[in-house]
């Protein structure tokens, strides 16, 4: 089966589809602001990204998640499993992840049954059954450049979950919060129930805070830039994958230094099963590529890269650079750039920017890379 290609986030993603709070509202009527924004911050442990929209409390941020899932007070409210909603929160059931119950499905619509859902740790890939709930998810109200109330969204459906699928997650966290193209992610909540633009943007930071807005802009950069966020952005479209909610692009190639790769025929297409594909994630620490895919890249990468000094390569990382023979640019390290080739002739650049650093070392490894295993597939 083929495995899918996943893309790590640059520091800015708009996808179609900071804390500072005096008073807190409860939604109930069209939003007099049009986007909401909540603080975002990189764990430097487990390099995952959390979001404190779920009572206030660290969940972590996963792009492709279809729900969102944290953990539940003994006295939690559940949802009917007849129910439209909760057709909804089994849409993307994982195939390995097994029932809690052995009711016959006839007893799925009798009165007083309570919906199962299936949330999944995007990081160990886990999945434990759980009563599907209902919880209060908070954000504060924004006009594109400055936070200005609090508002608490109750009602709004999430799955609760075990302590154990909480593994490999910061230590902090108490769940997942779902952005993929679903119907019970965050986003697709908010527009339904809030009545804010199925829209949002993700500002990941490094270290310190970044931000994420959901619904409609104009959306502003801090000082100095001053310009609304969808001015110093380019676009492509996404492609649905039948079998699972995450963002998918359609790349047609990979250059180094402006000279293609010789990748096999359709080695990063999606195909009509929902099989390969590339993916973006907020949820890999790094780019991974398959191994028929990673080989080439590495062979190309290296071949312009000649006059560069050689370090011992460090785990999981098959080729790294002594950093201080490399030029600095404004763009990072002076090292051969790679177009990511997008349907429609855009490219995605990446810079010496984008490369990491161990500076102890004096080391830098190739873009974040690595094997990303021998099936079809594999992490950008």
């Amino acid at each position: 089966m083929a495995k899918t290609l996943f893309l790590i986030l640059p520091h800015i993603l708009y996808l179609i589809t900071i804390n500072v709070s005096f008073c807190t509202l409860t939604a109930s009527s069209p939003p007099p602001y049009k986007a909401l924004v909540s603080p975002i911050t990189k764990d430097p442990t487990t390099s995952l990204y959390t979001i404190p929209i779920d009572n206030r409390r660290p969940s972590v941020v996963d792009l492709a998640g279809p729900l969102i899932w944290s953990l539940c007070a003994p006295d939690h409210p559940t949802v009917a499993c007849g129910s439209k909603t909760c057709a909804a929160a089994t849409e993307f059931r994982p195939p390995n992840c097994s029932s809690n119950t052995s009711r016959p499905p006839s007893d799925l619509y009798k009165p007083h049954c309570n919906c199962t859902a299936y949330p999944v740790n995007p990081v160990t890939g886990l999945c434990a059954p759980a009563d599907l709930t209902l919880t209060t998810v908070t954000a504060n109200a924004t006009d594109g450049k400055n936070p200005k109330y609090s508002i608490a969204f109750s009602d709004f459906i999430s799955s609760c979950s075990i302590k154990s699928l909480l593994q490999s997650l910061p230590a902090s966290a108490s769940g997942v919060v779902g952005l993929g193209r679903s119907e019970l992610s965050l986003p697709q909540q908010l527009s339904a129930e809030a009545k804010y633009a199925n829209k949002f943007a993700l500002c990941l930071p490094g270290g310190g805070i970044g931000v994420a807005f959901f619904g409609s802009g104009p959306l502003y950069l801090l000082p100095p830039i001053l310009s609304a966020i969808s001015d110093n952005l380019q676009y492509t479209s996404l492609i649905k994958n039948p079998t699972n909610p995450g963002y998918y692009i359609d790349v047609e190639h990979i250059a180094i230094a402006l000279k293609q790769v010789p990748l096999p025929p359709d080695a990063l297409a999606l195909d009509k099963r929902g099989n390969g594909g590339v993916a973006l994630s907020t949820v890999k620490p790094y780019t991974a590529l398959r191994s028929d895919i990673y080989e080439p890249f590495l062979k190309a990468y290296s071949a312009a890269t000649t006059g560069i000094q050689r370090m011992p390569a460090t785990e999981p990382f098959d080729l790294c650079f002594n950093s201080s023979g490399l030029a600095s640019t404004r763009l990072g390290y002076g090292v051969p750039e790679i177009d990511v080739m997008l349907k429609g002739g855009k490219n995605w650049t990446v810079s010496g920017a984008r490369f990491d650093a161990a500076g102890r070392a004096r080391r830098t490894r190739l873009w974040r890379s690595s094997n990303g295993g021998a099936r079809r597939g594999g992490a950008w």
